[in-house]
């Protein structure tokens, strides 16, 4: 992309907007429509805004390959404990009840940790794709170059 300060400021404005959207709609979610997946898409969305902006490089150290794998499997295991939390106490797979003081604050304690690990999943799978996807370009003038250099080598070592 062009390097336009336009853009640029826009985009600083609106990336923690988004992110800030997409908190509200995480912890709305178990009173309204929202949710984990809806809150981890929009939350993604300012990750791949910002790559886009800034440059892939510069998103791949906002948020780094490392941390995106440790994203995806803690929110993975906070939705699978969760439900063998409750097992544990004596309850169904994902039964809250027993979560809280009274079964209200249960499911309530219950759905906003299912929710942000949904969430903090599906975020991390989104920005995944979209770096896989995004580098793909990249990866495939890096392999050109490799190729090329390789068949060079071998014809050298042909005319010794």
């Amino acid at each position: 992309m062009q390097d336009d300060p336009v853009i640029r400021v826009i985009a600083k404005v609106m990336i923690p907007t988004i992110m800030l959207f997409a908190l509200y709609v995480q912890f709305h979610g178990d009173y309204g429509p929202g949710g984990g997946f809806q809150a981890g898409v929009i939350f993604a969305a300012a990750f791949v805004l910002n790559a886009m902006i800034f440059g892939l490089n510069r998103g791949r150290h906002v948020w780094p390959a490392g941390l995106n794998l440790l994203a995806i499997s803690c929110g993975v295991l906070l939705y699978g404990l969760t439900g063998a939390a409750s097992m544990l106490l004596g309850k169904n797979y994902l039964d809250y009840d027993v979560l809280g003081a009274t079964p209200e604050a249960g499911q309530h304690i219950g759905i906003l940790l299912v929710e942000f690990g949904v969430g903090l999943t599906v975020a991390s799978v989104m920005v995944a794709l979209f770096f896989t996807f995004a580098g793909r370009l990249t990866h495939i003038r890096l392999m050109s170059k490799m190729q090329a250099h390789e068949k060079a080598q071998t014809k050298k070592r042909a005319r010794k």
